[in-house]
């Protein structure tokens, strides 16, 4: 049985965590199932947004402890190969050229919360809950710890990550890592929705760039970052998306991407 499945479907992709027995935790061979389908769907001219979804109870129960005890038996240069593996995994999603939407309907722990945090909005349902508990059990949320410090700030991030204390959705969503509260029986619909939104509404090319830029500006200083934005702005003036946005807004047609 794959650990992962993909498909598309009106120009959406689905990516399905698939471990419901083991509460979808990661271990090496999920983490390169994930990544090989978020590149599929990177690639895919059918998707042009992706939703990340979970069969079973949980969202992500985090890693598998199981393959965390399995490794302390390697060497560091292969516990290194494995720490890079998450790494590219969640720097895959984060700049992925396409929006990727993370659909909750069970609980993301630890690295499973790192799978949510690093997802470009979140949908979760009422009693999901979420927390970065690696400090409880004598590890660290190392690799996580670099997106959710920019995506909440750090006051929230210490908070979360040296209490290692688990939220509820409704919390989540206060602090900036949940986008929207939903309830089980309108979730498919209400992330339908919203996907589809931005599939008709916005421009492909400009989803990507502005992912893009947002990516890369938070490390500069001001000045470079306002000289990276204007070579943006100037190189986008010129794509064909651009073109016939401008065309349709002054022709006062209706457009749909």
């Amino acid at each position: 049985m794959a650990l992962i499945d993909y498909t598309a479907k009106n120009r959406i992709g689905y990516i399905t965590l698939n471990r419901p027995d083991k509460r979808n935790a990661l271990n090496q061979e999920m983490v390169s199932e994930l990544r090989n389908a978020f590149a599929t769907a990177a690639d895919d001219p059918e998707a042009k947004v992706v939703v990340l979804k979970a069969n079973g109870d949980a969202f992500c129960a985090g890693a598998d402890l199981a393959y965390l005890q399995q490794l302390q038996k390697f060497s560091y240069e292969e516990n290194l190969e494995d720490s890079r593996n998450l790494k590219a995994l969640y720097h895959q999603v984060y700049t992925l050229p396409k929006v990727v939407i993370a659909q909750v309907e069970g609980s993301a722990i630890a690295g499973g919360s790192g799978l949510v945090t690093v997802c470009d909005f979140a949908f979760a349902i009422p009693e999901a809950k979420f927390g970065y508990t690696e400090v409880r059990i004598g590890f660290i949320p190392a690799i996580v710890m670099a997106f959710l410090l920019r995506k909440i700030g750090e006051a929230k991030a210490r908070e979360l990550l040296l209490t290692g204390k688990l939220i509820v959705a409704a919390e989540a969503c206060a602090l900036g890592m949940v986008t929207q509260v939903v309830d089980r029986g309108n979730m498919e619909a209400a992330v339908t929705q919203f996907a589809a939104n931005l599939v008709t509404g916005a421009s492909g090319q400009s989803l990507a760039a502005t992912k893009k830029m947002m990516a890369e500006v938070q490390d500069m200083g001001l000045s470079a970052a306002l000289d990276q934005a204007s070579m943006e702005n100037a190189k986008a003036r010129a794509t064909d998306d651009c073109k016939r946005g401008i065309a349709s807004f002054l022709e006062k047609k209706e457009l749909k991407w």
